[in-house]
């Protein structure tokens, strides 16, 4: 295993001292030390362990890495790959960017990086899959996260449901070798004992280290700088004053060496970093402009501003850059071609990126539209991104502030912050998701629950800090605890979220399990509950733009114009559904740009292509949580229904239902190519089955077999074929009716499939003239192939306002412009279709009819007559 550790020869103080514990016992394990200390090599020590512990081929060896944020997760997976790999392991990336949505994608792999938030998504279903019960080894990076009011709960609740697995391990495995080793490590953890108590298993707590700042692997240097602040300067003119002092504080504090700044906004990051390229001149030899230059050349040519900073010995980089912008960027400032680099906050925590000087330009950002000031690990996380072990023996921190609390921030650096727990504030919804998991039945197994939470332990220390009294014993905080777990389920009780009885027995609903499959919000799922049956597609949209995942998406001032151009301009196309006004709240934002993509509008901006995707991410499986939900309400109005059902298949295409881009959904097909093809008459499946491969390819450009694969993909798309057929059993109150669909090429789809056999499905709705729904189905496409076809007798009732009867079939997945067929002919249809027929007939209606004619029934007599005949 030595080749794991090839870079360096000898293990530095922090991790000789860790050695014995990670190494050579299997004790859970939490380490506090300095960035830069080297604490990954503990976590590949621990890899080691298990391995020394497997036989080869390390069959039963499974590892998951979890870190906060997805960079992180990416810089492990690369790294690794390359360290375990050569040793027969397979690494494996499970993140939001990642499409693996299923556990048996991941059997294979013995080490899986994720963040909190999918693995909590991926455990909501441990009881249904062995997979997550093989897990050996669990190492938590940057576990002081526990505390961000976000991301934090999510963190804690899977930490501790991963001590759950263990202790729920199936009879016939009970070994004690197969239990979750948790090992964690991060740069401040001040109350570290709390940390090892959580992280505890049957043994009793886990083992520690607590390394201070002293062993630091490069000497660091505090400088905290005081500057006034006046009554009529608000916080943004403060930040911007801020950037005229930079110059002589780089000059100052940097020796010529690289200097990373963060800053709190995208827009900071760029006006800052324009200052200083006026304000500072950069001794450069030739060698050194010519690499610059070099990169100048390579970076895309649409970010100008960077490409003119980069000459003069500035970079920037945000979210907002693009990756290989920011990968070039980084690599630049790495080799030391950047003497200076600006960035947002968010890098501290990803990225590695060590610099001699670190700045942190103003102690206030901003956070859901308001200012706040950063916490102190964050703050750590920034400053302990100085000092280059490689390069130096010493760096500098400078951390900028206003004058009247610069005595707070020295206070700050050399104090610490105690870790508590945010879970509190997000009860509601993990309470939910365990009912759901059935760790939770009854208060007392609530309570059970939360005694194995980081809160619980924090609670009985400081239990001021969470609203309850300071005088309490541990009896009182307690029942304090039951008091607000009781509080909380019956929230969620409120909306039949779960059914408790007067024993105060808890079992989860339908629409309970949903929230907890689909990770929603409990405020998102209580504007679920507020639907009213009426619903058109465009109230569909803005009710899924209010949801509560989408709170961290944040309007900034830079994109409003964009924004405002893309909801109304008289020259340009616009979305579909006009907003009133101009764009002002962020729920506005999430609404245009969920438009904007689903009219194929292109959006320039890559800070707000980077949100749409972000959008679509969480927006997808809102939409179809929010169609399984009104689901369940049978007797919810048709109109919703088809609503939110037609919102839940626009997402996933990514296209507007009647979109004439059809082909954008085909593999190797994006919106170039798909614009190519509109502007060819290529508006609908059909036509672009009808039309010759070289045709294809002369429109889109490309060269054989190109058009063959795009007309043999659409060839392999199903073709249904739908159609309905009244019964002759009339009565006053209601009519029956026989729905039938057929699979119009089953012989050519049993051979090949261009739709994912296990994951597609479609639903048929079928709604009368007031707004009721008749019949609503979902059937998956593997239940055609095995017969051909599908058939269902339907009892309707007669309604008031008209004889229509609406038939609907909707795909999951692909949107069409073929989705209006009338009835007589066969249906066909691409992935949905829709025709109304006007053929019902009740027994008052026929009674009507053959008022003027003659009974000819034996009994002569119609006004007697109570055959089904009715004279007829």
């Amino acid at each position: 295993f030595r080749s794991v550790f090839k870079e360096f020869p000898y293990f530095n103080h922090v991790q000789s001292k860790a050695m014995d514990d990670v190494l050579y016992t299997g004790k859970n394990f939490v380490a506090c030390a300095p960035t830069g200390s080297g604490k990954t090599v503990l976590f590949e020590l621990a890899i080691i362990h298990l391995l020394m512990e497997s036989s080869e081929p390390w069959k039963d060896v499974k590892a998951v890495y979890m870190a906060p944020i997805k960079a992180l997760c990416s810089q492990r997976f690369e790294d690794w790959k390359q360290k375990f790999g050569p040793l027969g392991l397979t690494c494996m990336e499970l993140t939001g960017d990642t499409e693996i949505d299923d556990f048996f994608e991941i059997q294979d792999a013995h080490i899986i990086m994720t963040t909190p938030e999918k693995w909590d998504s991926m455990s909501r279903r441990w009881r249904d899959n062995c997979l997550l019960q093989l897990i050996r080894l669990f190492l938590i990076d940057e576990v002081h996260v526990v505390k961000d009011v976000t991301r934090g709960p999510t963190l804690e609740v899977v930490v501790s449901r991963m001590k759950a697995v263990h202790a729920h391990r199936p009879a016939g495995r009970p070994q004690p070798d197969l239990s979750v080793r948790l090992v964690a490590v991060s740069a401040t953890i001040p109350n570290i004992s709390d940390m090892a108590e959580w992280l505890c298993n049957e043994s009793g707590p886990a083992s520690y280290l607590d390394m201070d700042e002293s062993y630091r692997p490069v000497e660091l240097r505090k400088v905290v700088l005081g500057f006034p602040c006046s009554l009529n300067q608000n916080d943004f003119k403060f930040d911007l004053s801020l950037n005229y002092k930079m110059a002589n504080i780089i000059q100052t504090y940097s020796d010529q060496k690289p200097a990373l700044v963060f800053c709190s906004t995208r827009k900071g990051v760029q006006q800052s970093a324009t200052v200083l390229a006026k304000d500072a001149r950069f001794i450069m030899s030739i060698e050194h402009k010519q690499r610059l230059y070099t990169l100048n050349y390579l970076v895309y040519k649409s970010l100008l501003r960077l490409n003119n900073l980069m000459m003069l010995g500035v970079g920037y980089h945000h979210a907002g850059v693009d990756v290989s912008d920011r990968k070039m960027v980084e690599e630049a400032f790495t080799r030391g071609d950047l003497p200076v680099l600006f960035t947002t906050s968010t890098l501290a925590m990803g990225v590695n990126l060590p610099a001699h000087l670190v700045v942190v330009k103003s102690t206030m950002h901003y956070v859901s539209g308001s200012c706040e000031e950063y916490s102190e690990a964050d703050m750590l996380q920034m400053i302990g991104r100085a000092g280059r072990p490689q390069f130096d023996t010493s760096a500098t921190a400078v951390i900028m502030t206003k004058s009247h609390t610069k005595d707070k921030y020295m206070r700050l650096m050399n104090g610490v912050e105690i870790i508590e727990s945010s879970l509190h504030g997000h009860l509601v919804e993990h309470l939910n998701a365990e009912i759901v998991l059935q760790t939770i039945s009854d208060v007392s197994m609530a309570l059970d629950w939360i005694r194995s939470t980081f809160l619980y332990i924090r609670a009985l220390r400081n239990p001021q800090h969470y609203g309850f009294s300071p005088d309490l014993d541990r009896n009182g905080i307690e029942a304090k605890l039951q008091e607000l777990c009781l509080k909380n389920l019956q929230s969620l009780s409120s909306i039949g979220l779960i059914s408790m009885d007067e024993d105060v027995n808890i079992k989860p609903t339908e629409a309970g399990r949903l929230m907890a499959k689909y990770c929603l919000a409990f405020d998102t799922m209580k504007q679920f509950n507020g639907v009213n049956g009426h619903e058109t597609l465009a109230e569909m949209v803005e009710l899924v733009s209010k949801s509560r995942e989408f709170s961290d998406v944040q309007l900034r001032v830079s994109e409003k114009r964009t924004l405002n151009t893309l909801n109304k301009d008289k020259n340009r196309v616009t979305i579909r559904f006009p907003l009133d006004g101009k764009i002002r709240t962020n729920e506005m934002k999430v609404n245009c740009l969920i438009q904007a993509q689903l009219g194929s509008i292109p959006i320039q901006e890559f800070g707000l292509s980077q949100d749409t995707a972000k959008i679509f991410r969480n927006g997808t499986r809102i939409s179809k949580c929010l169609s399984e939900f009104l689901m369940q309400r049978s007797k919810l109005g048709l109109s919703a229904q088809l609503s939110s059902l037609m919102l839940a298949k626009c997402f996933r295409a990514k296209l507007w239902e009647d979109s004439p881009y059809v082909s954008k959904q085909l593999e190797k097909i994006g919106l170039t190519l798909s614009t190519a093809m509109v502007n060819a008459g290529l508006t609908t499946f059909s036509r672009i089955e009808h039309t010759h491969p070289r045709e294809l390819e002369l429109i889109v450009n490309r060269h054989p077999p190109f058009g063959n694969q795009i007309k043999e993909s659409v060839v392999n798309l199903p073709k249904y074929e739908v159609s309905l057929e009244q019964l002759p059993r009339y009565s006053c109150a209601t009519a029956e009716m026989v729905v039938t669909v057929k699979m119009k090429n089953l012989e050519q789809l049993l051979s090949r499939k261009t739709a994912p056999d296990r994951q597609h499905h479609f639903t048929l709705i079928m709604g009368d003239s007031d707004n009721r729904v008749v019949f609503l189905q979902r059937l998956t496409d593997s239940v055609l192939l095995k017969s051909g076809s599908w058939s269902k007798k339907v009892e309707v009732v007669r309604c008031s306002k008209g004889e229509e009867i609406s038939v609907n079939l909707i795909s999951s997945q692909y949107g069409t412009a073929e989705n209006h067929c009338q009835h007589g002919d066969p249906c066909h249809y691409h992935k949905g279709g829709a025709f109304t027929v006007i053929l019902l007939k009740h027994a008052c209606d026929l009674a009507q009819n053959t008022a003027k004619r003659q009974c000819n029934h034996f009994c002569k007599n119609k006004d007697v007559c109570g055959h089904e005949c009715f004279g007829l």
